[in-house]
């Protein structure tokens, strides 16, 4: 795991980082003190007219199964084919790491900011999350995963109709090593505007 305190420099923490697979999150997760601070990081991000759109839902402990058997449910009647290792698999989605916070979009229309930008900055939270629980040596994968779009897995994470899921930040610790994806070269991708 890539620790803040291991590298010289912030730059050289950002150019290295990278997300951890939920597939491989274990303990120890984030305690209080901890998920209190990540938060804290978590809001500091653009949030153009102060509206704070954006809130958050923890899952922890118990609450992690007990959302799962809501997901199996609901995943049998969306899916009345599939068999018992699926709707296993969805009981289990939220106990593959030990913390779960779903960032919650409370973006609306307003008279000057953009619905679009205040969507923008729920994500800039998502980010900012992972990054810090990252730079306190824990892993974490910013994830959505069907439960993000489905209106009846929503409202049974106390989501409201006009909300959205912005994203659900996983937080735990790896168990195998962490692999580096290929990045794009972004040379490839700049274009340089010039007066036509």
């Amino acid at each position: 795991m890539t620790k803040l305190n291991d590298l010289a420099s912030p730059l050289t923490f950002l150019k290295t980082r990278k997300s951890g697979s939920v597939k491989a999150l274990g303990s120890p997760g984030p305690n209080s003190a901890q998920i209190s601070q990540i938060l804290e990081i978590a809001v500091r991000v653009p949030d153009h007219g102060k509206l704070t759109p954006w809130r958050f839902v923890l899952f922890e402990g118990a609450a992690r199964a007990d959302i799962g058997n809501i997901f199996a449910e609901r995943w049998k009647v969306l899916h009345p084919d599939h068999g018992e290792d699926s709707i296993l698999f969805q009981r289990g989605l939220f106990l593959r790491a030990p913390l779960l916070i779903a960032v919650v979009s409370t973006a609306a229309p307003h008279v000057k900011i953009p619905e679009f930008e205040q969507l923008l900055s729920s994500a800039a939270v998502c980010y900012n999350m992972v990054l810090a629980a990252t730079a306190m040596g824990f892993d974490a994968q910013w994830q959505t995963d069907w439960v993000a779009y489905d209106s009846v897995a929503t409202a049974a994470m106390g989501v409201k109709e006009t909300e959205r899921v912005a994203g659900i930040i996983c937080i735990g610790t790896t168990t195998v090593p962490l692999e580096d994806r290929p990045r794009p070269d972004p040379q490839t991708l700049l274009t340089r505007w010039v007066k036509a």
